[in-house]
């Protein structure tokens, strides 16, 4: 970060207002019709560089229901955000502009109606030049999400999940779950599976069919033990190198996190890593190329005071920090940051 003070300040300054979240300052934080993180709802797509979108639907959940509800939670809790990311210092509000784009409306009659109505929604979003970040919903709604991102060609992926979700089938053959989304999009040429690296994997499992598949196409698992034992750190080291600076989407299922810290969610996995640990990962992403993120998996009916929902509206936040970096770097535009706040964080990314 070399620009001075001035330079970070007028920059931020001539910001278009219009696209700021309402201030806590302003209105109190229970008041208001709720968006994600307070901004303005978008009709339409243009003009919006980076487009949080809810898609409240789990018509692939194969356990515990509910993520379909997820959106709205999110949407509540999200009123907690505040302009600026302690931490990092990161403005994402003031270096991209940022608008809650709505929801993606289901058809929970058909699952396959659903898919296509996601790829059709979020291609246009792309083709408006949005960057999406997606609150779901269970996980296959990642599929359709990447059908339309990765059009152009495959991109890599860096996945937070107790499950690789790379299962090739279901219940005798049915192939769309929240299981099985990255085997489909591996064999649809959406990822490269030598640029995936999926971090947290954990708990019981069933024939070992997936991890076989991982290890033949080259998909890096980072197991929550090894996870542990190496720290967040060095793992993230080599999940960046692993992706290097080609594009990138992120994907986090809520159910990384340990039951004990995020409750909410349809397929619990004892533990897990830490909140704490989450953010410091999600930060780590800072400088990668990202195309797309995606938060899902919270359920709602199974939370506890809310709480797996801030966690996910917070991680959220974070994904959106990256993202607006990213967006702002291939626009050859600068990364903003709060100087006020770089200067007495008590770390700041470099």
């Amino acid at each position: 970060m070399t620009r001075t003070n001035q330079e970070s300040e007028s920059a931020m300054d001539a910001f278009d207002p219009a696209f700021l979240p309402v201030s806590g300052f302003d209105l109190p934080r229970f008041a208001g019709i709720p968006t994600f993180m307070r901004l303005p709802h978008a009709p339409s797509p243009e003009g919006i560089e980076v487009g949080i979108v809810g898609v409240p639907w789990d018509g692939g959940t194969t356990n515990r229901p509910g993520a379909r509800h997820g959106p709205r939670a999110l949407r509540d809790a999200s009123s907690m955000m505040r302009m600026f990311n302690q931490a990092t210092a990161a403005a994402p509000f003031h270096t991209v502009r940022c608008a809650d784009l709505g929801d993606v409306g289901p058809n929970p009659a058909s699952l396959e109606d659903t898919i296509a109505r996601i790829e059709k929604a979020y291609a246009g979003f792309v083709a408006a030049g949005v960057t999406p970040l997606t609150a779901g919903g269970d996980h296959l709604t990642s599929l359709p999400v990447l059908r339309a991102v990765a059009k152009g060609g495959p991109v890599g992926m860096i996945h937070f999940d107790s499950h690789t979700d790379l299962n090739d089938d279901y219940f005798g053959g049915f192939k769309l779950t929240h299981g099985t989304p990255f085997r489909r999009a591996v064999e649809e040429n959406l990822l490269d599976p030598r640029r995936i690296v999926q971090v947290g994997i954990r708990g019981t499992t069933y024939d070992g069919e997936d991890r076989e598949f991982a290890v033949a196409s080259g998909v890096r698992i980072v197991s929550i033990e090894e996870l542990m034992d190496r720290g967040h750190e060095a793992v993230m080291a080599e999940a960046r190198s692993i992706v290097g600076n080609r594009p990138v989407y992120v994907s986090f299922d809520i159910d990384g996190i340990d039951p004990s810290q995020a409750p909410g969610t349809g397929t619990p996995e004892i533990g897990g890593f830490s909140t704490f640990t989450a953010q410091k990962m999600v930060r780590a992403l800072d400088g990668l190329d990202i195309v797309g993120a995606d938060l899902v998996e919270v359920s709602p009916p199974f939370d506890v005071g809310g709480i797996t929902a801030f966690v996910g509206a917070s991680i959220l936040f974070e994904l959106l920090c990256v993202t607006a970096n990213a967006v702002a770097r291939r626009k050859g535009r600068p990364v903003l940051f709060n100087e006020r706040i770089a200067a007495v964080a008590w770390k700041v990314n470099p």
